[in-house]
């Protein structure tokens, strides 16, 4: 039994430092320009098959790795969602999008790659579905979304998604920039992740309480 436990201990640690190594080197060069022989040595395997051992394909290894992290950002998400509960301002709704990925990044120390690893996910066509199919899965996120709609019901369909998109890109990229000059050490707009949390829920609010233009249908050139 003593041994088992050993070798268990062994695996996880192994398993926690190739996810470590493999979110960092993906953050900095890209997924697809990582191959699982660099990361497996770069964690100081000295068997180059480590990463298909523990985790098998690169599409398993990046699913691994959203995984570990959204369960993170999911606990905290609860607990705000739980707070805002029956609150028609979308100010609140936003904060539940946003709050939970920059508290998470605070408190995950210096440096962090998370938000440039989901970057660099959210930009490969082949990749982004697991970003989609992880964090849409979420209940607190759907929750979310679900009374961000109620709060502004004017809002025509097609403008709630395209606003959708627009608040998930600043979401994804402004915290990617944040932390690649965190990294880098260059100053940043804001003092800290919970301040830059804020004034990205100022942008967003703005997004999507601004009026919406009507369509206009197209001019008939006959």
């Amino acid at each position: 039994m003593a041994v088992r436990t050993v070798r268990s201990e062994r695996a996880n640690a192994t398993r926690r430092r190739i996810l470590d190594t493999a979110e960092r080197l993906f953050a900095e060069h890209g997924v697809t320009a990582v191959s699982n022989r660099q990361i497996s040595e770069a964690a100081g395997q000295g068997n180059n098959t480590a990463v298909g051992y523990h985790f098998g394909t690169k599409v398993d290894l990046v699913r691994a790795i959203v995984r570990r992290h959204n369960e993170h950002i999911e606990r905290r998400r609860l607990d705000m969602v739980a707070h805002a509960a029956g609150s028609t301002d979308p100010r609140d709704w936003v904060a539940c999008l946003v709050r939970p990925v920059a508290e998470h990044l605070a408190e995950s120390g210096s440096p962090t790659w998370f938000a440039r690893f989901g970057a660099q996910v959210m930009t490969d066509p082949s990749l982004r579905p697991i970003m989609y199919e992880e964090t849409l899965s979420s209940p607190s996120l759907l929750r979310t979304l679900e009374e961000l709609q109620r709060c502004l019901p004017e809002l025509p369909v097609e403008v709630r998604l395209e606003r959708g998109d627009m608040t998930r890109q600043l979401i994804v990229h402004m915290f990617a920039e944040r932390e690649r000059a965190l990294a880098e050490l260059t100053t940043t707009p804001r003092a800290s992740w919970c301040d830059a949390a804020t004034g990205l829920v100022d942008a967003i609010v703005g997004l999507w309480v601004a009026p919406a233009t009507p369509r206009q249908r197209p001019k008939d050139n006959r």
